[in-house]
């Protein structure tokens, strides 16, 4: 894959369900943010969260035409799931996961990688700084 864009997404939940947040942040080959964003959630666990936080990225990156793409998760679970290689066995996740399946599959040339949770700090931030002004 040559130049890419880069999303990287996470969801916070404080409780577990608990008050719930995403952030995104979409940067362009060169590392100039696209867009970045994060928003409440209501009441939903991390790995609702986490999904939620995938989708919106892939909508923003469809949005923005951005493509190819590498997706940088730091949920080693978010991320087997979306590549296949877990199964998808708690009900509510199952939605989410078809509809991120579906967001991938439209983006066509996208690679998702799981990285540690030190290099997804941005979207990491942007989830929090979303909970923190939902007080």
């Amino acid at each position: 894959m040559t130049a890419a864009y880069t999303l990287n997404c996470d969801g916070a939940s404080r409780g577990n369900p608990g008050r719930a947040a995403l952030g995104v942040s979409l940067l362009d080959p060169q590392g100039a943010p696209v867009a970045e964003f994060g928003r409440t959630l209501g009441v939903a666990t991390n790995n609702v969260a986490e999904y939620e936080a995938l989708i919106a990225g892939l909508e923003a990156a469809l949005e923005h035409g951005a493509v190819p793409l590498e997706v940088r998760l730091d949920s080693l679970l978010l991320v087997r799931q979306v590549m296949g290689e877990f199964k998808v066995k708690a009900p509510g996740l199952k939605p989410l996961h078809r509809r991120a399946v579906h967001l991938l599959a439209a983006l066509r040339d996208v690679r998702v990688t799981h990285v540690r949770r030190e290099h997804n700090a941005r979207a990491d931030a942007l989830a929090n700084e979303a909970l923190d002004g939902d007080r």
